[in-house]
Protein backbone atom coordinates (compact mmCIF):
# COMPACT_ATOMS: atom_id res chain seq x y z
CA UNK A 1 0.00 0.00 0.00
CA UNK A 2 1.65 3.40 -1.10
CA UNK A 3 -0.24 5.74 1.32
CA UNK A 4 0.83 9.48 1.80
CA UNK A 5 -0.14 12.15 3.87
CA UNK A 6 -0.87 15.73 2.80
CA UNK A 7 -1.06 18.59 5.71
CA UNK A 8 -2.49 21.73 4.30
CA UNK A 9 -2.42 25.14 6.04
CA UNK A 10 -3.45 28.75 4.41
CA UNK A 11 -0.39 30.21 4.46
CA UNK A 12 1.89 33.03 4.89
CA UNK A 13 4.14 35.49 2.42
CA UNK A 14 7.36 34.52 1.68
CA UNK A 15 8.94 37.79 3.58
CA UNK A 16 7.21 40.58 5.57
CA UNK A 17 8.36 42.90 2.41
CA UNK A 18 5.81 44.56 0.92
CA UNK A 19 6.42 43.30 -2.65
CA UNK A 20 5.55 39.82 -1.32
CA UNK A 21 2.71 40.59 1.12
CA UNK A 22 1.51 42.18 -1.76
CA UNK A 23 1.97 39.14 -3.71
CA UNK A 24 0.28 36.85 -1.10
CA UNK A 25 -2.91 39.00 -0.60
CA UNK A 26 -3.26 39.32 -4.30
CA UNK A 27 -3.39 35.25 -4.38
CA UNK A 28 -5.49 34.91 -0.85
CA UNK A 29 -8.07 37.60 -1.90
CA UNK A 30 -8.35 36.62 -5.42
CA UNK A 31 -9.76 33.51 -4.65
CA UNK A 32 -13.26 33.19 -5.08
CA UNK A 33 -14.01 31.43 -1.74
CA UNK A 34 -12.59 33.92 0.00
CA UNK A 35 -14.07 36.71 -1.59
CA UNK A 36 -17.21 34.97 -2.98
CA UNK A 37 -17.97 37.49 -5.66
CA UNK A 38 -18.29 38.06 -9.20
CA UNK A 39 -14.69 38.28 -10.75
CA UNK A 40 -15.00 41.57 -12.05
CA UNK A 41 -16.25 42.99 -9.06
CA UNK A 42 -13.55 41.41 -7.14
CA UNK A 43 -11.10 42.39 -9.40
CA UNK A 44 -11.96 45.73 -8.73
CA UNK A 45 -11.91 45.35 -5.05
CA UNK A 46 -8.56 43.93 -4.63
CA UNK A 47 -6.53 45.71 -7.32
CA UNK A 48 -8.17 49.43 -6.70
CA UNK A 49 -9.01 49.25 -2.96
CA UNK A 50 -6.95 46.75 -1.06
CA UNK A 51 -3.72 46.19 -3.07
CA UNK A 52 -3.26 50.23 -3.33
CA UNK A 53 -2.89 50.43 0.67
CA UNK A 54 -3.01 47.42 2.51
CA UNK A 55 0.21 45.49 2.03
CA UNK A 56 2.02 48.48 3.67
CA UNK A 57 -0.17 48.18 6.95
CA UNK A 58 0.15 44.12 6.65
CA UNK A 59 3.83 44.57 6.04
CA UNK A 60 4.33 45.98 9.44
CA UNK A 61 2.02 43.33 11.30
CA UNK A 62 4.04 40.69 9.65
CA UNK A 63 7.27 41.86 10.35
CA UNK A 64 6.07 42.58 14.47
CA UNK A 65 5.93 39.03 14.32
CA UNK A 66 8.18 37.32 12.02
CA UNK A 67 10.98 35.15 13.62
CA UNK A 68 14.13 33.91 12.46
CA UNK A 69 12.49 30.71 11.15
CA UNK A 70 10.62 32.80 9.11
CA UNK A 71 7.13 33.06 9.33
CA UNK A 72 5.72 31.63 12.89
CA UNK A 73 2.48 29.89 10.61
CA UNK A 74 5.13 28.12 8.57
CA UNK A 75 7.64 27.05 10.59
CA UNK A 76 5.42 25.82 13.15
CA UNK A 77 3.77 23.96 10.31
CA UNK A 78 6.90 22.03 9.25
CA UNK A 79 7.62 21.36 12.91
CA UNK A 80 4.30 19.57 12.77
CA UNK A 81 5.07 17.63 9.57
CA UNK A 82 8.31 16.70 11.42
CA UNK A 83 6.76 15.22 14.41
CA UNK A 84 3.84 13.41 12.81
CA UNK A 85 6.43 11.95 9.94
CA UNK A 86 8.19 10.19 13.27
CA UNK A 87 5.46 8.60 14.24
CA UNK A 88 3.45 7.30 11.24
CA UNK A 89 5.48 4.89 8.81
CA UNK A 90 4.01 6.68 4.98
CA UNK A 91 5.38 10.15 3.58
CA UNK A 92 3.80 13.19 5.00
CA UNK A 93 4.00 16.16 3.11
CA UNK A 94 3.42 20.14 3.95
CA UNK A 95 1.60 22.39 1.65
CA UNK A 96 -0.09 25.86 1.81
CA UNK A 97 -3.14 27.18 0.34
CA UNK A 98 -1.51 30.16 -0.81
CA UNK A 99 2.38 31.00 -1.18
CA UNK A 100 5.02 28.39 -0.23
CA UNK A 101 5.12 25.39 0.30
CA UNK A 102 2.90 25.17 -2.51
CA UNK A 103 0.69 22.49 -3.49
CA UNK A 104 1.72 21.81 -6.57
CA UNK A 105 5.27 21.05 -5.10
CA UNK A 106 3.87 18.31 -2.02
CA UNK A 107 1.54 16.67 -4.84
CA UNK A 108 4.97 16.31 -7.01
CA UNK A 109 6.81 15.33 -3.98
CA UNK A 110 4.38 12.80 -3.18
CA UNK A 111 4.62 11.33 -6.75
CA UNK A 112 8.18 11.14 -6.88
CA UNK A 113 7.43 9.05 -3.46
CA UNK A 114 5.37 6.63 -5.41
CA UNK A 115 2.51 7.34 -3.38
CA UNK A 116 -1.34 6.23 -4.91
CA UNK A 117 -3.22 6.48 -2.19
CA UNK A 118 -3.43 10.41 -0.68
CA UNK A 119 -5.01 11.48 3.13
CA UNK A 120 -5.96 14.90 2.99
CA UNK A 121 -5.89 16.42 6.51
CA UNK A 122 -7.20 20.37 6.26
CA UNK A 123 -5.81 22.45 9.00
CA UNK A 124 -8.79 23.93 9.42
CA UNK A 125 -10.78 21.94 12.42
CA UNK A 126 -14.30 23.69 11.16
CA UNK A 127 -15.52 23.55 7.30
CA UNK A 128 -15.48 27.12 5.97
CA UNK A 129 -15.59 27.90 2.04
CA UNK A 130 -12.75 29.83 2.16
CA UNK A 131 -10.56 27.64 4.12
CA UNK A 132 -11.66 23.96 4.73
CA UNK A 133 -13.73 23.76 1.45
CA UNK A 134 -10.75 25.79 -0.65
CA UNK A 135 -7.64 23.79 0.16
CA UNK A 136 -10.01 20.53 -0.79
CA UNK A 137 -11.32 21.82 -3.80
CA UNK A 138 -7.51 23.07 -4.99
CA UNK A 139 -5.75 19.67 -3.79
CA UNK A 140 -8.67 18.24 -6.08
CA UNK A 141 -7.70 20.42 -9.04
CA UNK A 142 -4.03 19.90 -8.74
CA UNK A 143 -4.15 15.89 -8.38
CA UNK A 144 -6.17 16.27 -11.76
CA UNK A 145 -3.11 17.99 -13.36
CA UNK A 146 0.13 15.95 -11.92
CA UNK A 147 -1.12 12.75 -10.52
CA UNK A 148 -5.05 11.77 -11.91
CA UNK A 149 -4.01 7.76 -10.98
CA UNK A 150 -4.14 8.94 -7.57
CA UNK A 151 -6.73 8.19 -5.18
CA UNK A 152 -8.21 11.02 -2.53
CA UNK A 153 -9.09 10.51 1.26
CA UNK A 154 -9.75 14.04 2.64
CA UNK A 155 -10.29 14.10 6.79
CA UNK A 156 -13.91 15.04 7.55
CA UNK A 157 -13.55 18.45 10.00
CA UNK A 158 -12.95 17.51 13.50
CA UNK A 159 -14.07 20.38 15.58
CA UNK A 160 -15.86 18.22 18.38
CA UNK A 161 -13.69 15.10 18.07
CA UNK A 162 -12.52 13.78 21.26
CA UNK A 163 -8.75 14.08 20.32
CA UNK A 164 -9.07 17.54 18.97
CA UNK A 165 -10.87 18.36 22.01
CA UNK A 166 -8.64 16.72 24.59
CA UNK A 167 -5.54 18.71 23.12
CA UNK A 168 -7.39 22.02 22.69
CA UNK A 169 -8.31 21.68 26.36
CA UNK A 170 -4.40 19.98 27.43
CA UNK A 171 -2.98 22.61 25.83
CA UNK A 172 -5.29 25.57 27.56
CA UNK A 173 -5.08 23.92 31.02
CA UNK A 174 -1.66 25.69 32.12
CA UNK A 175 -3.59 29.11 31.83
CA UNK A 176 -7.09 28.03 33.26
CA UNK A 177 -5.35 26.63 36.30
CA UNK A 178 -3.82 30.20 37.17
CA UNK A 179 -6.81 31.66 37.45
CA UNK A 180 -9.22 34.19 35.42
CA UNK A 181 -12.30 36.34 35.25
CA UNK A 182 -13.75 35.50 31.92
CA UNK A 183 -12.53 32.91 29.04
CA UNK A 184 -13.00 34.54 25.59
CA UNK A 185 -13.08 32.38 22.31
CA UNK A 186 -12.09 34.02 19.21
CA UNK A 187 -12.97 32.06 16.16
CA UNK A 188 -11.50 33.71 12.63
CA UNK A 189 -15.38 35.37 11.25
CA UNK A 190 -16.89 34.75 7.70
CA UNK A 191 -19.36 36.95 6.06
CA UNK A 192 -23.04 36.25 6.57
CA UNK A 193 -23.48 35.11 3.25
CA UNK A 194 -20.65 32.28 3.00
CA UNK A 195 -22.77 30.65 5.74
CA UNK A 196 -26.05 30.80 4.07
CA UNK A 197 -24.38 29.42 0.99
CA UNK A 198 -22.74 26.55 2.55
CA UNK A 199 -26.50 25.65 3.72
CA UNK A 200 -27.07 22.71 1.42
CA UNK A 201 -30.88 22.92 2.63
CA UNK A 202 -31.18 26.92 1.77
CA UNK A 203 -33.86 27.43 4.78
CA UNK A 204 -31.52 26.99 8.17
CA UNK A 205 -28.62 28.79 8.58
CA UNK A 206 -29.00 32.41 10.12
CA UNK A 207 -32.86 31.53 9.78
CA UNK A 208 -33.62 32.13 13.20
CA UNK A 209 -31.34 33.11 16.16
CA UNK A 210 -31.27 29.34 17.70
CA UNK A 211 -30.48 27.89 13.98
CA UNK A 212 -27.13 26.27 15.51
CA UNK A 213 -29.21 24.68 17.76
CA UNK A 214 -31.75 22.97 16.29
CA UNK A 215 -30.18 19.84 14.47
CA UNK A 216 -29.97 19.99 10.88
CA UNK A 217 -28.02 18.40 7.62
CA UNK A 218 -26.74 21.93 7.07
CA UNK A 219 -24.60 21.66 10.10
CA UNK A 220 -21.86 19.57 8.40
CA UNK A 221 -20.69 22.40 6.47
CA UNK A 222 -21.90 24.89 8.67
CA UNK A 223 -18.80 27.31 9.87
CA UNK A 224 -20.90 28.98 12.84
CA UNK A 225 -22.77 25.63 13.80
CA UNK A 226 -19.16 24.11 14.53
CA UNK A 227 -17.37 26.87 16.24
CA UNK A 228 -20.11 26.20 18.97
CA UNK A 229 -19.95 22.50 18.92
CA UNK A 230 -15.78 23.01 19.86
CA UNK A 231 -16.91 25.41 22.27
CA UNK A 232 -19.43 23.31 24.16
CA UNK A 233 -17.33 20.21 24.04
CA UNK A 234 -14.39 22.25 25.38
CA UNK A 235 -16.34 23.70 27.83
CA UNK A 236 -17.28 20.33 28.77
CA UNK A 237 -14.45 18.90 29.10
CA UNK A 238 -12.85 21.72 31.11
CA UNK A 239 -15.67 22.68 33.45
CA UNK A 240 -15.60 26.10 32.38
CA UNK A 241 -19.00 27.56 34.01
CA UNK A 242 -21.33 29.27 31.60
CA UNK A 243 -21.01 32.50 33.72
CA UNK A 244 -17.16 32.69 32.49
CA UNK A 245 -16.97 32.38 28.79
CA UNK A 246 -18.36 34.05 25.60
CA UNK A 247 -17.87 33.52 21.83
CA UNK A 248 -16.94 36.13 19.12
CA UNK A 249 -15.38 36.35 15.72
CA UNK A 250 -12.34 38.41 14.66
CA UNK A 251 -10.92 39.72 11.53
CA UNK A 252 -13.98 41.27 9.53
CA UNK A 253 -13.15 42.07 5.84
CA UNK A 254 -15.24 44.77 3.95
CA UNK A 255 -18.59 46.21 4.98
CA UNK A 256 -21.21 42.85 4.61
CA UNK A 257 -22.82 41.73 7.83
CA UNK A 258 -20.14 39.45 9.25
CA UNK A 259 -20.48 36.50 11.96
CA UNK A 260 -21.00 38.44 15.49
CA UNK A 261 -19.90 39.27 17.80
CA UNK A 262 -16.95 40.97 16.37
CA UNK A 263 -14.11 40.06 18.62
CA UNK A 264 -13.35 43.28 19.24
CA UNK A 265 -16.56 44.64 20.33
CA UNK A 266 -16.40 41.81 22.90
CA UNK A 267 -13.06 43.01 24.39
CA UNK A 268 -14.49 46.24 25.24
CA UNK A 269 -17.76 45.14 26.47
CA UNK A 270 -15.66 42.69 28.71
CA UNK A 271 -13.46 45.11 30.06
CA UNK A 272 -16.46 47.64 30.70
CA UNK A 273 -18.49 44.89 32.43
CA UNK A 274 -16.03 44.34 35.05
CA UNK A 275 -13.60 41.30 33.75
CA UNK A 276 -9.60 42.26 34.97
CA UNK A 277 -8.37 39.09 33.90
CA UNK A 278 -8.73 37.88 30.84
CA UNK A 279 -7.95 34.73 28.66
CA UNK A 280 -8.32 34.76 25.09
CA UNK A 281 -8.06 31.27 22.88
CA UNK A 282 -8.54 30.74 19.02
CA UNK A 283 -9.46 27.17 18.44
CA UNK A 284 -9.82 28.07 15.05
CA UNK A 285 -6.08 27.88 14.34
CA UNK A 286 -4.40 25.32 15.05
CA UNK A 287 -1.06 27.40 14.52
CA UNK A 288 -0.15 30.56 15.71
CA UNK A 289 0.30 33.10 12.90
CA UNK A 290 -0.64 36.91 12.19
CA UNK A 291 -4.47 36.56 13.31
CA UNK A 292 -3.57 34.95 16.70
CA UNK A 293 -0.12 36.59 17.43
CA UNK A 294 -0.86 40.41 15.72
CA UNK A 295 -4.45 40.62 15.79
CA UNK A 296 -5.47 38.90 19.18
CA UNK A 297 -1.51 39.19 21.18
CA UNK A 298 -0.93 42.61 20.07
CA UNK A 299 -4.31 44.72 19.28
CA UNK A 300 -6.53 42.75 21.13
CA UNK A 301 -4.76 43.36 24.17
CA UNK A 302 -3.88 46.93 23.16
CA UNK A 303 -8.38 47.31 23.17
CA UNK A 304 -8.93 45.33 26.63
CA UNK A 305 -6.42 47.30 28.21
CA UNK A 306 -7.94 50.84 27.12
CA UNK A 307 -11.17 49.90 27.88
CA UNK A 308 -10.51 49.38 31.83
CA UNK A 309 -9.01 45.45 31.80
CA UNK A 310 -5.97 44.84 33.68
CA UNK A 311 -4.61 41.47 32.63
CA UNK A 312 -5.19 39.80 29.14
CA UNK A 313 -3.65 36.54 28.46
CA UNK A 314 -3.53 34.98 24.98
CA UNK A 315 -3.42 31.32 25.02
CA UNK A 316 -0.78 29.99 22.42
CA UNK A 317 -2.77 27.74 19.89
CA UNK A 318 -2.23 24.16 19.16
CA UNK A 319 1.10 24.72 17.81
CA UNK A 320 3.30 21.35 18.26
CA UNK A 321 1.69 19.63 21.76
CA UNK A 322 2.10 16.27 21.95
CA UNK A 323 -1.64 15.68 21.86
CA UNK A 324 -2.34 17.19 19.08
CA UNK A 325 0.20 15.52 16.92
CA UNK A 326 -1.30 12.49 18.95
CA UNK A 327 -4.65 13.58 17.21
CA UNK A 328 -3.41 13.71 13.81
CA UNK A 329 -1.86 10.44 14.26
CA UNK A 330 -5.27 8.61 15.06
CA UNK A 331 -6.73 10.71 12.19
CA UNK A 332 -3.59 8.60 9.83
CA UNK A 333 -3.87 5.05 11.48
CA UNK A 334 -7.42 5.43 10.91
CA UNK A 335 -6.85 6.32 7.29
CA UNK A 336 -4.30 3.31 7.02
CA UNK A 337 -6.55 0.61 8.39
CA UNK A 338 -9.25 1.51 6.16
CA UNK A 339 -7.45 1.82 3.04
CA UNK A 340 -6.53 -1.44 2.73
CA UNK A 341 -6.11 -2.21 -1.26
CA UNK A 342 -9.35 -3.64 -2.02
CA UNK A 343 -10.83 -0.39 0.07
CA UNK A 344 -8.45 1.89 -1.91
CA UNK A 345 -9.81 1.05 -4.70
CA UNK A 346 -13.07 2.44 -3.97
CA UNK A 347 -11.86 6.01 -2.10
CA UNK A 348 -12.59 8.70 -4.70
CA UNK A 349 -10.64 9.69 -7.10
CA UNK A 350 -9.32 13.24 -7.68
Amino acid sequence: MNAGILLVNLGSPDSPSIPDVRHYLREFLMDGRVIDISWPLRALIVHGCVLPFRPKESAHAYQSVWTKEGSPLIATSKRVQSALHDRVNVPVALAMRYQNPSIEDALKSLVEQKVEHLFLIPLFPHYAMSSYETAVVCVREMLKKHAPHMTLTVQPPYYDEPDYTSALVASAEPYLSNGYDHLLFSFHGVPQRQIKKSDPTGCHCLKATNCCEVQSPAHATCYRAQCFKTVKAFVTKANIPGTKYSVAFQSRLGRDPWLAPSTEDELQRLALAGVKKLLVICPAFVADCLETIEEIGIRGRQTFLAAGGRDFTRIPCLNQHPLWITALEIMTNRFLKTCQPENCLAASRA
